[in-house]
């Protein structure tokens, strides 16, 4: 593909996410800026190297109680650029040297005290896809499996504010319905509603080794 990007400018100097504008060229050959924001470091910058790593892991775990019910893992977390309490999966960043598989196991355990047993699935099905690529490069993995243990907060980080849910299908219906839920979050929970005669994880069945 051509390559329509002629100059790339960092615009802030921040730990975890920065500011970008470039100068790009339209299909009519005209040049324009455009804007972005990305975790990347300056000479990882994806649309320089063609590369996607995946900055981030999302995990939908799913938990299974004594009393023989299914409650997908939720977090009901404070999200300062709603200003308002959201729900989502467990998520978080992949480290330098991990793989997402990796960092899911490890995030898990950090934000909700639960241990997390992946599924067997196709390596494929890690590929990290991109989560709003209009304004970022930013691109997630997800991981699959069950969850096992007590919840505990132990491993939140000071400025966490979040809270652990552990919601049936009935509750997965009220979230949907009266809550603020991210958009990954809310396909996922319209999948494990709608399993509730069979494997929460059947939608996977193709992947699965």
């Amino acid at each position: 593909m051509e390559n329509r990007i002629k100059e790339v400018k960092k615009i802030t100097n921040n730990p975890f996410l920065n500011y970008y504008e470039m100068t790009v060229v339209n299909k009519n050959g005209k040049e324009h800026p455009y804007y972005m924001a990305t975790r990347m470091k300056d000479d990882r910058l994806k649309c320089l190297t063609g590369q996607n790593p995946a900055d981030g892991v999302l995990i939908c775990g799913i938990h299974q109680g004594d009393d023989g019910v299914d409650r997908i893992v939720l977090v009901r977390q404070l999200r300062y650029p709603v200003n308002a309490y959201v729900y989502e999966l467990p998520a978080g960043l992949v480290d330098e040297g991990e793989t997402p598989a990796m960092a899911a196991v490890r995030e898990y355990l950090e934000e909700t005290g639960l241990h997390f047993i992946p599924l067997n699935l196709d390596p494929a099905l890690m590929n990290p896809y991109y989560s709003s690529v209009g304004m970022t490069d930013e691109s997630v993995a997800t991981a699959y499996g069950y969850a096992s243990g007590r919840i505990a907060s132990d491993g939140l980080e000071e400025n966490e504010d979040l809270t652990v849910v552990l919601a049936d299908r009935k509750e997965a219906v009220r979230i949907l319905k009266e809550e603020q839920v991210c958009s990954k979050c809310a396909y996922l929970l319209l999948h494990f509603i709608n399993s509730e005669n069979g494997c929460p994880f059947r939608f996977l069945e193709p992947f699965l080794l």
